[in-house]
């Protein structure tokens, strides 16, 4: 077995041993031994972000004279180095964890301090010459990076997902398009309605995709106020007032996102309702795709006892012993994570309410359930788009026997019999087993050529009186 080696480090608690091979240090560690919650580290948008604020940050020192060039040189590096996607199995303290955050800012803090000194040829650990807290941390407090942090891998995996949700509303409305001239029955409460498009269905789906990539957008826009330079509370002690400035701008330009300034860094650094905001907006949409895939699942029905009025791509076996089944596991997943979405979104609802006084001490809890929710909801509605949407073929015959042998399409007789003779005729339909218009025809309650013309599923699935000219005539 190979020995393992360690270092001596020292914090403000006294020394602890520290494998030789590794960039982290003496706080990482403790968190490591303080925290094991979830097992889950730190996602790895959290980890590019940081090292991006921790370079800017370490630029906006040296411009100000307060970093020197060659301290600051080697931890702008050390950061590009991560940002590269390097190092990323050094960042190993878990997501849920107390203490606002400290932990992940130190664990990045260590890490960019240890590949400096590296580069600088000097030892791990020889924290006299390049620390994590003096120079990698200068001008900042995990109260004001954290945030800004976290403020910016949520502005980007928005971005993403909105990228995703763009592609599905698409993906509707060349289904709108496909299945324009497919006549089917709508149905409230489960029942048997009045006939509609399945275009008009699926348009229905892409308009409320339309408005929730609209208010998710909207949420976003808030991730760009933050409020780095705020320091402990708010107040910006430890950091010049042009620190500031360049070190958001700095921000800015390595991202290419316009990043600003909170109006007032101490409210910028207690209160936590952007999260909550783009939170709430992820449930809605949530349930909102939660409904249409409801819908899905049962017009796919089937396929011998069920609605089948759709076919879904098929995508694996659906049972372990019933052979040749097959499940809707793509349209299932999605329910599945707006479930996960909603129980999220109550996390980070009660986790911005814990906070006290100067800052929200909550901050990982609502880090984890926010990129969690942002993570699922591209990767489930992705392949939802490719895998399903895409796919969905209309079964026209089975949707044109519903409407022909639906009771609903009496509605359109309505204005030319009166409802009582109309409702007496879906009584008779009933009893007899006959369709709606050999009830009328039995009856002669209407001319031929006017039942055809009424009782045509396409007229009734535009605004007006299906018939209209027969009516005025009669009026006449």
């Amino acid at each position: 077995m190979e020995k393992t080696y360690f270092r001596m480090e020292k914090d403000a608690l006294g020394q602890k041993a520290v494998p030789q091979d590794v960039y982290y240090g003496v706080q990482t560690v403790r968190a490591l031994e303080n925290f094991p919650i979830t097992e889950i580290p730190i996602h790895k948008e959290l980890i590019l972000a940081l090292a991006e604020v921790k370079k800017a940050a370490a630029i906006a020192n040296m411009e100000t004279n307060m970093l020197s060039q060659k301290i600051g040189r080697a931890i702008v590096s050390a950061a590009d180095k991560v940002i590269d996607g390097k190092y990323s199995d050094q960042f190993i303290v878990d997501s849920i964890q107390g203490g606002a955050g400290t932990s992940i800012n130190m664990n990045m803090n260590e890490v960019l301090a240890n590949i400096a000194l590296e580069m600088l040829g000097r030892d791990r650990g020889d924290y006299d010459f390049c620390s994590p807290n003096t120079h990698v941390n200068m001008s900042q407090s995990t109260n004001d990076t954290i945030p800004t942090a976290f403020k910016i891998a949520s502005y980007r995996m928005t971005q993403e997902l909105v990228t995703i949700m763009t592609t599905l509303k698409k993906e509707l409305m060349r289904k709108e398009t496909e299945f324009q001239h497919v006549m089917k029955m709508g149905r409230t409460h489960l029942q048997d309605a009045i006939p509609i498009r399945l275009s008009q269905e699926f348009g229905a789906y892409s308009e409320v995709v339309g408005r929730d990539i609209h208010r998710i957008e909207q949420a976003a826009e808030e991730m760009r106020m933050i409020n780095l330079g705020a320091t402990a509370v708010g107040t910006g002690l430890n950091a010049k007032t042009e620190y500031v400035e360049k070190v958001v701008t700095q921000l800015s330009a390595q991202l290419g996102v316009k990043f600003c300034s909170v109006k007032n860094l101490v409210d910028g650094t207690q209160n936590t309702d952007a999260y909550t905001t783009l939170s709430s907006v992820l449930k809605v949409s949530a349930m909102n795709l939660s409904k249409v895939c409801n819908d899905i699942r049962l017009m796919a029905s089937g396929p011998t006892t069920g609605f089948q009025e759709i076919k879904l791509p098929v995508k694996q076996p659906g049972s372990s012993i019933m052979p040749g089944k097959v499940n809707p596991v793509m349209i299932e997943v999605v329910n599945q994570v707006a479930f996960q979405v909603a129980g999220n979104d109550q996390s980070i609802c009660m986790a911005s309410e814990a906070g006290q006084f100067e800052l929200n001490v909550m901050g990982p809890v609502m880090i984890f359930n926010l990129l969690q929710s942002l993570k699922i909801m591209k990767n489930g509605l992705d392949v939802f788009t490719r895998y399903a949407v895409s796919g969905i073929e209309a079964n026209i015959q089975r949707c044109r026997e519903y409407v022909e042998e639906s009771y609903g399409i009496i509605t359109a007789l309505n204005p030319h019999l009166g409802y009582e003779t109309a409702a007496n005729v879906v009584k008779q339909a009933i009893e007899t087993g006959l369709t709606i218009k050999e009830i009328c025809r039995a009856h002669k309650l209407l001319p031929e050529e006017e039942l055809d013309i009424i009782l045509n599923p396409s007229e009734m699935t535009t605004p007006g009186i299906a018939g209209s000219e027969f009516l005025m005539n009669k009026q006449v």
